[in-house]
């Protein structure tokens, strides 16, 4: 139902240990690994669903992919991991999760507060420096094939779709 699709390059977070109201230094307790995450937006139904005041719903929430795999956090150094997009083989972002403006461990701390996150629950680190088409200035197209890849987490590889026609749109209130 979209017609400017657009993918979020982020570190998948996923929980292995139930927690609640957890802090920055307790949380990594609960975290299995990481996974690839790429937090779909439908950019044009999330800009109509904002002038609303309300946030993003079928903007935002409606697909994500993740995978290849999980990666244990043995398996990860500290120092950070490579992130790169490429859209049809050219590189659209390379940046890295030392950029993250929030750690980890405060991601999922705040995720727990007044709620209990429980075994494979996904959260995402958000978006990282110039992990969307939006931040760069740059769109998708139908049948556009985008890749992502995080060092040791493997890569992701998706086609773009056809918006299909039609469909109900309800009216500005």
């Amino acid at each position: 139902y979209s017609k400017r699709l657009d993918y979020e390059l982020e570190l998948g977070i996923v929980i292995g240990k139930p927690g609640r109201d957890l802090t920055p230094e307790t949380a990594m307790n609960h975290v299995a690994g990481y996974t690839i995450l790429n937090d779909c937006s439908a950019r044009d139904i999330q800009a109509r669903e904002m002038t609303g005041g309300l946030g993003p719903s079928k903007g935002k929430h409606f697909a994500c992919v993740s995978g290849p795999y999980l990666t244990t956090l043995d398996s990860i150094p500290s120092t950070g991991l490579r992130m790169q997009a490429r859209v049809n083989g050219a590189e659209w972002c390379d940046a890295t999760s030392a950029e993250m403006i929030w750690s980890v461990a405060e991601i999922v701390a705040w995720a727990s507060q007044s709620e209990t996150l429980v075994p494979g629950m996904l959260l995402g680190s958000g978006t990282c420096n110039g992990g969307s088409s939006i931040e760069i200035g740059r769109t998708l197209q139908p049948g556009d094939i985008i890749e992502l890849e995080i060092e040791r987490l493997g890569r992701t590889r998706n086609r773009y779709g056809i918006p299909p026609e039609g469909g109900w749109w309800p009216e500005p209130k």
